[in-house]
């Protein structure tokens, strides 16, 4: 089973998170930030990865520490799972559209983190949700979870759509990218021999 849990606690948040790679999934999350749960488990829906996530943080104060910090801990989650990552197909893609919105992703596990987040969301807030929490989390994800990641909004008006289309689509090409080849199960999917 690829597998993991995490925990962090700092002085600004107190997390957990558990995935299961191989999952159905099944999600349970609770980071008091109502926007953000729901987002995380449309990223756990869509990407068939069973998450937990656990997380109180200084919300008397924003959500930035609170979101960031899920998206270290989920980044640290995924590498542990992974392992050698021998067997993944490594790389996923999706153009996801809901409504008004078409978000594309592209992604590498390739232990480079990079982040190009062209997301160009129209309002400052989504609900009490700051929309630039949205590229922070992403950032965070990319950075600890060793991935190369690209993010584009190519329509859409409505910030809660294209939020939602970028979660959903990142999490189908998440999806693609950790499954198991069965053309190369045994192989790590790289000239070098190591990822």
């Amino acid at each position: 089973m690829r597998t993991a849990t995490i925990t962090r606690k700092t002085a600004e948040t107190d997390i957990s998170v558990t995935i299961n790679l191989d999952g159905a999934g099944v999600y349970d999350n609770q980071t008091g930030v109502g926007f953000f749960d729901h987002m995380l488990d449309q990223l756990s829906r869509h990407a068939l990865i069973d998450m937990t996530v656990r997380a109180t943080g200084d919300l008397h104060i924003d959500d930035h520490h609170t979101v960031e910090d899920v998206g270290i801990a989920l980044g640290q989650a995924l590498t542990e799972a992974l392992g050698d990552k021998r067997g993944i197909r490594r790389y996923g893609s999706c153009h996801l559209p809901m409504d008004d919105a078409q978000v594309r992703c592209a992604l590498d596990l390739s232990a480079r983190p990079y982040l190009i987040c062209n997301l160009d969301l129209p309002f400052g807030k989504i609900g009490t949700f700051d929309t630039e929490l949205v590229r922070e989390f992403f950032q965070a994800l990319s950075t600890h979870g060793g991935i190369t990641l690209h993010i584009d909004k190519l329509h859409g008006f409505n910030a809660h759509h294209i939020a939602e289309a970028a979660f959903k689509a990142v999490a189908r090409a998440l999806r693609e990218a950790v499954e198991t080849d069965p053309r190369k199960a045994d192989a790590v999917p790289s000239t070098k021999g190591r990822l």
